[in-house]
């Protein structure tokens, strides 16, 4: 019989969640609400500064929120410490134990709640085996690659059997090849197992690569919250824009909107937009460099274009990388045309449908 019981997966939630650090100064997370759905991965994502961190901590107990409440399943736990909690914590320099082999490293928390050795052995073994750490149960931290340094990590904290697996920044200590890899066996093992995962980074593709949803933070608020495709292509601020992925923000001018959409002016081109505003005169308009047709002529092209100059083209191997001016401003433009030869100085169109396009709230 399996001794691990990894499928107690509970939501969490944050009523109005607000911690000060300063009773006078500013707060670190300044009324959050959010719920974390059971068995989905959730990524807090944002700058350095911006709060995540400090949420992830105030839901593992080791911080105290200064107002507000945490929910995990139905149960408060805003004032309980993190013992009582049944989470589980990875973090950041994974802090294993040096002088520890591999099984004594994952068995630690079991021997600190004194369960029987024979269901501790059974625990462990199980999870070493999920793990892909069987032929490693002898060695010592130092002895393992920061891959498998990881995946020790990890396995200390499943052995515990947590309704929900915290992450902190987990793969900032590998390099990029690795991370992939890494980050790919994180969200591979949540999905196999159904479990409750909330992880913090700074990393957009990371956050879109491992995520069911993303929550962005800036200054201490959640700035938008949503699937990776959803706050990629449907972003609501100028800063959720420039945050995930590269994004052209540019001036222009709501002219009315109404059940059919929403009508801009955009330099000389004029776009309907999906949605209904209640806003008119000027606003801001996102724009994915990858979205964006360029044109070496404009004749015989049935898209409208806007007037452009080619400053400068970087080769980077898939794809071209042109920055061109126009009336209103510098516009990148990603294309994956990489036969057709475009010189600095040259007059070019750009050319988007107005799907493509994203009026933004700020």
């Amino acid at each position: 019989m399996n001794p691990l019981s990894l499928n107690k997966s509970a939501s969490v939630v944050l009523e109005q969640v607000v911690k000060r650090y300063n009773p006078r100064g500013p707060a670190a997370v300044d009324h959050v609400s959010l719920r974390f759905e059971a068995g989905s991965l959730t990524t807090l994502l944002g700058p350095s500064g911006c709060g995540k961190t400090t949420t992830l901590r105030m839901i593992a107990g080791l911080e105290t929120a200064s107002s507000g409440r945490i929910l995990i399943g139905d149960r408060d736990v805003t004032r309980l410490p993190a013992t009582e909690r049944d989470v589980s914590m990875v973090f950041q320099s994974y802090a294993l134990f040096p002088h520890m082999r591999v099984s004594e490293n994952i068995r630690y928390g079991l021997e600190v709640s004194r369960i029987p050795r024979d269901v501790m052995q059974a625990k462990t073994r199980e999870v070493m085996k999920l793990m892909g750490l069987e032929a490693l149960g002898e060695r010592y931290p130092h002895e393992l690659s920061g891959g498998q340094q990881q995946r020790v990590a990890v396995a200390r904290a499943l052995v515990l059997e947590p309704m929900v697996l915290l992450f902190d920044e987990p793969l900032s200590n590998l390099d990029a090849k690795l991370r992939r890899r890494v980050r790919q066996e994180i969200r591979d093992l949540q999905q196999a197992l159904k479990l409750t995962v909330i992880y913090v980074t700074h990393d957009q593709e990371e956050a879109l690569a491992v995520s069911d949803t993303i929550v962005v933070m800036n200054n201490a608020v959640v700035a938008q919250m949503g699937s990776p495709r959803e706050l990629h292509e449907r972003p609501t601020s100028r800063f959720v824009a420039d945050f995930i992925g590269e994004a052209n923000v540019l001036a222009c001018q709501i002219l009315d909107s109404g059940p059919a959409g929403t009508r801009v002016q955009l330099g000389t081109l004029q776009l309907t937009l999906a949605g209904q505003t209640s806003r008119r005169g000027a606003g801001h308009v996102a724009i994915r460099p990858g979205r964006i047709a360029l044109h070496g002529q404009a004749q015989g092209v049935p898209t409208p274009l806007l007037a452009a100059t080619l400053a400068k083209s970087s080769y980077l191997g898939e794809y071209f990388e042109h920055t061109v001016q126009t009336e209103l401003g510098e516009v990148l433009v990603a294309s994956g045309n990489t036969s057709e030869q475009l010189s600095p100085g040259q007059a070019v169109g750009l050319g988007f449908s107005a799907d493509t396009v994203v009026l933004l709230e700020d």
